[in-house]
C-alpha cells in the first residue's frame, strides 16, 4: 500500500503555529499574491494564486504576514524526518509532500491504516503541524485519497473499492485534466471519472491525442504501474517569484530574472549539476501562462550561459508581457547531468565564468545569499513562490 502525506496549507500553519494569536483566523501568507491561505480565508473563497486585493475583498478581516521562507525550510525538514522514521521508502514530491511505501511493515509497524494514523499523530506532535494522508494500492489513487481527505484527514481507499471511490469524482481529479482539458470533456457531456473510464482509449485519443488520451484512459481505470522511489536524483533545479498585479518596468522583470538564475545556479553548484535545457515560466495578469525553453548544446552550470538563455526567452514574450501584464516569472533548468560529465556549452560558455561563479559562490557560502545581489536588486526582495526541497 502506498501513503500520500500532504500537509495542510503549509505555509500559513507554520505561521499560525509560531504565532497562536492568528490560530482560528483567517491568514494570508504573501505579498502582492497569496501564496498560500489558511482554511479559514479559504473558506471564503480565497484562492492561490490570487492578487490580494481580490482576497481582501473576500475576507476583508484576514491577517497578511510575509512569507518566511527559512521557516518553511526547517519545518518541512522535521517532517520528512518523521516520514524517514516511518519508513525507508519515501518518495518527496515537494515541500510538503510525499509518497510512502509501507508495504511490508505490517510486522513491525502495523497495518497501512495504524501507520497512517500514527505518521499524523507524530507529525502533529514533533512538528505542530496538521497534515492529511491518503492510503491506496497506487500512488495515483493516494494522492486523489489526500485531496479529498483534506483538511486534517485520513482517508483510505480499501482493495477492491477502487473504482467505486474514484469514478464518482469530477474529472479535474485525474492528473493532467486542467481547466483546458475539462473544458474538452465536460463541453462532451463527460463530467466524471466514471464517464472517461466508459469513453473507449480510441475516442478519448482522438479527442485528446495520443499521449493524454491514453493517459486518462488508463487512470480511470485506476492503472498506475509506477513504484514509489528513493534515492533518486531530481531531474531539474528551478525558482520562481510571484511578483503582484502591479505595473512594473520590463528592467525589473529582467532583474527579477536574473536574481533567479542567480539562485538556481548556486544550488546547481552546491548539488554538482549541470544542466542543458532552461525552461522559463510565466504567468499573466489574466492568469494565462506560458512557458519557453531551449537547449544547448553542452550541459552547463555556469550563471552567464543560462543566465544569456533565459534573457532571450523572456524577451521573445515581451509584448505578451507588456498587454496583459505578469503576476509570476520562474526557471528551471533540466536534463541534468554530474559534473563529472560537464563540458563547456560552446558557444555561450566563457571559461572565465567559472572564476566569478566560484568567488561569488564562497561568499554566499559564507555570509548567507543575502550578502551578495546585482546592483538592479538593491532594495528589492525576491521571494519565491514554491521552496523546493535541498539538492
Amino acid at each position: 500500500m502506498v501513503l500520500h502525506a500532504d500537509l495542510d496549507s503549509f505555509y500559513a500553519s507554520v505561521e499560525q503555529r509560531d504565532d497562536p494569536a492568528l490560530r482560528g483566523r483567517p491568514v494570508l501568507v504573501g505579498g502582492g499574491v497569496v501564496l498560500a491561505a489558511s482554511y479559514e480565508a479559504k473558506a471564503f473563497g480565497v484562492r492561490t494564486p490570487m492578487s490580494l486585493g481580490q482576497a481582501r475583498a473576500l475576507c476583508p478581516h484576514a491577517v497578511v504576514v510575509p512569507p518566511r521562507m527559512s521557516a518553511y525550510s526547517a519545518a518541512s525538514k522535521q517532517v520528512f524526518a518523521v516520514f524517514d522514521d516511518t519508513t525507508p521508502i519515501v518518495e518527496p514530491l515537494s515541500i510538503d509532500e510525499a509518497f510512502l511505501d509501507v508495504d511490508g511493515l505490517g510486522k513491525i509497524r502495523g497495518s497501512p491504516v495504524e501507520i497512517a494514523r500514527r505518521l499524523r499523530a507524530e507529525v502533529r506532535e514533533r512538528v505542530g503541524l496538521p497534515i492529511t494522508v491518503g492510503v491506496a494500492g497506487t500512488k495515483f489513487l493516494a494522492k486523489v485519497a489526500s485531496g479529498v481527505g483534506k483538511p486534517d484527514g485520513l482517508l483510505v481507499v480499501p482493495p477492491g473499492e477502487e473504482l467505486a471511490f474514484l469514478h464518482p469524482l469530477p474529472v479535474e481529479k485525474l492528473w493532467g485534466v486542467g481547466p483546458v482539458t475539462a473544458a474538452k470533456l465536460r463541453d462532451r457531456q463527460i463530467h466524471t471519472v466514471g464517464h472517461v473510464a466508459r469513453i473507449g482509449e480510441a475516442a478519448l485519443v482522438a479527442m485528446l491525442g495520443p499521449g493524454a488520451g491514453r493517459h486518462l484512459h488508463a487512470l480511470a481505470h485506476n492503472r498506475d504501474p509506477r513504484r514509489v522511489r528513493t534515492g533518486h536524483r531530481r531531474g531539474s533545479i528551478g525558482a520562481q517569484c510571484a511578483l503582484g498585479r502591479r505595473e512594473r518596468p520590463f528592467s525589473e522583470v529582467e532583474a527579477t530574472l536574473a536574481a533567479l538564475v542567480d539562485r538556481v545556479t548556486h544550488r546547481m553548484r552546491r548539488a554538482r549539476r549541470a544542466g542543458r535545457t532552461i525552461t522559463v515560466r510565466l504567468r499573466f495578469g489574466d492568469f494565462s501562462r506560458a512557458t519557453r525553453s531551449r537547449s544547448l548544446l553542452k550541459a552547463t552550470m555556469q550563471t552567464g550561459a543560462i543566465l544569456r538563455t533565459a534573457e532571450e526567452l523572456l524577451r521573445e514574450n515581451r509584448p505578451l508581457i507588456e498587454e496583459r501584464g505578469l503576476t509570476l516569472v520562474g526557471v528551471a533548468v533540466s536534463n541534468l547531468d554530474s559534473d563529472g560529465n560537464v563540458q563547456l556549452a560552446f558557444p555561450f560558455d566563457d571559461p572565465g565564468d567559472d572564476g566569478l561563479d566560484a568567488a561569488v559562490d564562497r561568499i554566499r557560502d559564507r555570509f548567507g545569499a543575502g550578502a551578495l545581489r546585482r546592483a538592479d536588486m538593491i532594495g528589492r526582495d525576491l521571494h519565491p513562490s514554491v521552496p523546493i526541497l535541498a539538492d
